[in-house]
């Protein structure tokens, strides 16, 4: 999945087109319609669910699928459907236990649901996971289709992650992320400047002039105060106008874009540069490329090591990549 990703979104999400319908991405929707057809009834025979939690036993890495509410319930059955905790780690979690994946319209007609077989796929709480468009909806059946037999790749479904975390997490502790986005934002990775008068860092300061200062100057423009650059790992403080408008910008968000800024500012340890993907300034590229503007004139100068930095570039491109998908399909 993490090949899927960064392939596709790499040429195909660009500046404002990602925010296109997903009509637009011909690969991306041919790839999900023929694995996710979109359902407007309800099974006659009733419904049944899939979620994940804690199922009540950390120690056990075991799915409970709950069948269709067709029968006369059984005393002490479980009346939810519980996947371990181990789905939000790396782990593997149980085999594969559906055919085939589908997406339909939410009963009361809000949103979107996925539909493994018969079964509604669910929150980590519980609740029905009501994406807000089509589109979504299809890119996380595409997640689920994409899992082998042998076993359930958490790690492969990155819009799932952010769904449930728009969802569930974003609505009760919004303040909260608000304020670590804030807190860290005077350490900004685009206000830490390399010393100009130095050998060993002149290079860098001159490729930090060349691909950064344009992203402040944006910043001034957008914002109304230009930021200030410190020769520090700590960083400095910033006008407090600016600070006021990142805060303000923030909390007008939905839960799906400070969903995403949340995750492209963890991977890019950047507000400034999620905000400029944000408002269409940045695209993919161009953001990674910021993102790892040190640490590449290094490897052009030492030389990459196989299986440390082509492993973090990967990782990094998927991180990006999904949280731009994801911010753009959840709004088409």
């Amino acid at each position: 999945m993490a090949a899927f990703l960064q392939t596709r979104t790499l040429h195909l999400i660009k500046r404002p087109r990602l925010l296109d319908p997903l009509s637009s991405l011909s690969p991306f929707a041919r790839y999900f319609n023929t694995i996710a057809a979109a359902h407007q009834h309800p099974d006659p025979e009733g419904q049944s669910s899939f979620s994940f939690g804690d199922g009540g036993n950390s120690g056990c890495d075991a799915i409970l699928v709950k069948g269709p509410n067709s029968g006369p319930k059984r005393e002490g059955g479980s009346s939810s459907v519980t996947m371990p905790m181990s789905f939000m780690t790396g782990s593997i979690v149980g085999k594969r236990f559906y055919k085939q994946v589908t997406t339909r319209q939410s009963d009361d007609g809000n949103g979107w649901s996925v539909m493994l077989d018969y079964r509604t796929l669910k929150t980590p709480s519980k609740r029905a996971l009501k994406l807000p468009t089509l589109s979504l909806a299809k890119a996380i059946a595409a997640e689920w289709d994409y899992q082998q037999t042998d076993g359930i790749r958490p790690f492969t479904m990155p819009l799932m992650r952010l769904a449930c975390t728009a969802l569930e997490r974003v609505p009760v502790t919004r303040p909260k992320i608000v304020d670590n986005l804030m807190r860290k934002f005077n350490q900004d990775l685009v206000f830490c400047r390399a010393p100009w008068d130095n050998n060993l860092t002149s290079g860098v300061y001159d490729r930090q002039v060349q691909k950064i200062d344009p992203l402040l100057d944006w910043v001034k423009t957008e914002f109304g105060f230009k930021p200030v650059v410190y020769s520090s790992f700590f960083g400095g403080k910033q006008d407090e106008g600016l600070v006021k408008a990142m805060e303000k910008l923030l909390k007008i968000t939905s839960d799906c874009e400070l969903a995403a800024i949340d995750a492209l500012a963890a991977a890019s340890h950047s507000l400034v540069i999620s905000v400029g993907i944000f408002r269409g300034r940045l695209d993919i590229e161009e953001a990674i490329e910021l993102i790892r503007l040190e640490e590449d004139l290094q490897v052009h100068k030492w030389g990459l090591v196989e299986g440390g930095h082509d492993l973090d570039i990967a990782d990094l491109k998927v991180q990006v990549s999904s949280a731009v998908v994801f911010l753009g399909l959840s709004k088409f």
